[in-house]
């Protein structure tokens, strides 16, 4: 009964470890689901269209959204790989510590048998007629005894580590072939996704002259505005949440260590826990990077400017939240300056979006992305590739905007002069 107790408590916390990693992959597992199944209705939407009405501002969205949650799970799978490299190099830092250990069993117990085929193995009769009294010859008995049944713990113990060794480098193989197979997929959806922006292209030629879909992408960058304004400041409002609620943490720790005898000694302060670690006060100043900002795109030009812009073919003039920057031969779009990356969105008009946190209330926005290389709550440096420009009516154009708290500022003032 007691020996069924035992492996009845080693299976529960068997269960209990493995659990909340079972729960993870099944998590997994149905946000990759729900995001296929997403893909494969906008696929069944787009498909239904006749060849005339894909020629619209409508499939170009489509096709959109559908790269969009491509990205998505291109994150997801970049994740994965990310930390089966961390678990590949773990095994085989293992593996190296074993073979060390096992090295080092092996060379004590070659200095064991090459000294018993040199002197000849004692035993106790020999260290009693050798010995000059019975003192000498009890101690010398007692530590051949204790040299003997090292050397056989050292026998038991290099079995185990060649066992050991031997699990690890199947581990290490398994671990190996999964990422073997992750990064297939990978590549697998990257390929779906240069698909989709092709496509995407050669609906983008097709209404470049038509003025009724040229007014629709203008009003839906207008209602992305609009959006983009609200997503700001829901951000500042989820900032200003959670810095009350480490206030308040903080509070609760101090009034409970107050109480102990160990005192304010021992007080510390800790974020609370989240879903990302979003605060920036370990950053470096952005306020001080005014005039000599470093450009989101390297070599970039400014085809639309902050402020008031015109559109000379439907004879409208629109508000721009920031600037529009076209794309030379480098299309890698780069964050300005020591952040956390706060959301990444989709928005009809702005395309995919990536919303980075600077310190003193900043924020950099950048859109009409193609393909994301950042996940939200990744802490990035100035000069990090965040993703590529997307291509447009215009060409490859990044549109880029800075805000302090609810206030739009002209990002020329901040960009270093050329």
């Amino acid at each position: 009964m007691v020996i069924n107790l035992k492996y009845l408590i080693l299976l529960f916390v068997i269960l209990f470890e493995c659990f909340p990693q079972s729960q993870k992959i099944v998590q997994k597992e149905s946000e990759l689901s729900s995001l296929k199944s997403e893909i494969a209705n906008l696929e069944k939407e787009l498909s239904s269209k006749s060849t005339a009405e894909k020629k619209s501002f409508e499939s170009i969205e489509n096709l959109n959204k559908q790269n969009h949650l491509i990205n998505k799970i291109l994150g997801g799978l970049r994740n994965e790989i990310n930390t089966k490299e961390s678990e590949i190099i773990n095994t085989e830092n293992k593996i190296d510590l074993i073979e060390s250990e096992i090295t080092t069993l092996k060379e004590n117990y070659a200095k064991y048998v090459t000294a018993i085929y040199k002197k000849g193995r004692y035993n106790e009769l020999e260290s009693l007629i050798h010995s000059e009294s019975l003192q000498q010859a009890l101690m010398r008995n007692y530590y051949l005894q204790v040299f003997s049944e090292q050397r056989e713990r050292d026998l038991i113990k290099l079995k185990s580590k060649v066992n050991q060794l031997a699990e690890s480098k199947a581990l290490l193989e398994n671990e190996m072939k999964e990422k073997s197979l992750l990064v297939k997929k990978k590549d697998n959806e990257k390929e779906i996704l240069n698909e989709k922006l092709k496509e995407r292209k050669i609906i983008l030629n097709s209404i470049k002259k038509k003025k009724s879909e040229l007014k629709k992408i203008l009003n839906a960058k207008k209602e992305a505005q609009r959006k983009m304004e609200f997503l700001i400041t829901q951000l500042i409002e989820e900032e200003e949440r959670r810095k009350k609620e480490l206030e308040l943490a903080q509070k609760e720790q101090l009034a409970s260590l107050e109480k102990s005898p160990e005192g304010k000694s021992k007080i510390k302060q800790e974020n609370a826990t989240f879903d990302h670690d979003l605060s920036t006060s370990s950053f470096s100043s952005f306020a001080d990077l005014k005039g000599k900002m470093i450009w989101p795109l390297h070599k970039g030009k400014i085809i639309r400017k902050f402020g008031e812009s015109r559109n000379k073919a439907l004879k409208t003039v629109t508000l721009n939240y920031g600037v529009d920057i076209k794309a030379s031969k480098d299309k890698n779009v780069r964050c300005v300056a020591e952040g956390v990356i706060a959301a990444i969105d989709w928005l009809p008009g702005y395309g995919n979006v990536v919303i980075v946190s600077h310190k003193d209330g900043y924020r950099t926005v950048y859109s009409h992305l193609s393909e994301i290389f950042v996940a939200e709550g990744d802490r990035v440096k100035s000069s990090t590739v965040l993703a590529v420009v997307d291509e447009g009516l215009d060409g490859f154009v990044l549109h880029f905007e800075i805000w302090n708290a609810r206030n739009k500022q002209n990002p020329e003032i901040w960009l270093a002069k050329k």
